[in-house]
């Protein structure tokens, strides 16, 4: 069973950037969807951004297209999330999520496909 701890969260100002990680234990030998996802007191979690490790396919959230890159470095077993040009809007707990053996392709953005989560990173943006 895979288990997912991330890390890098923080607090920044308006414009700056965080680079959030996901370490995943446990060999991921086929293809798994991997994923960044956010919540705010009181919302959905809405997918930011996912990841094929298979194929490398991407998918992103409009609201962070040109802004957020997800990335992975699979000797590492790491999965990364480049955040640039935050504004407070992007303040939330970011979750990193995995599901798989998955075919190779585009992966869902919806969090109820996703079981294996990890605790979460607070990412803070203030004005």
């Amino acid at each position: 069973q895979v288990q997912l701890v991330e890390s890098g969260g923080g607090s920044v100002q308006a414009g700056g950037s965080l680079r959030l990680s996901c370490a995943a234990s446990g060999a991921i030998v086929s293809a798994y969807c991997m994923g960044w996802f956010r919540q705010t007191p009181g919302t959905e979690r809405e997918g930011v951004a996912t990841l094929n490790t298979g194929g490398g396919d991407t998918d992103y959230d409009d609201s962070v297209t040109g802004r957020f890159t997800i990335s992975r470095d699979a000797a590492k077993n790491t999965l990364y999330l480049q955040l640039d040009s935050l504004s407070p809007e992007d303040s939330a707990i970011y979750y990193c999520a995995a599901r798989g053996p998955v075919a190779w392709g585009r992966c869902s953005l919806e969090q109820v496909v996703y079981h294996v989560w990890g605790q979460g990173t607070q990412v803070t943006v203030s004005s």
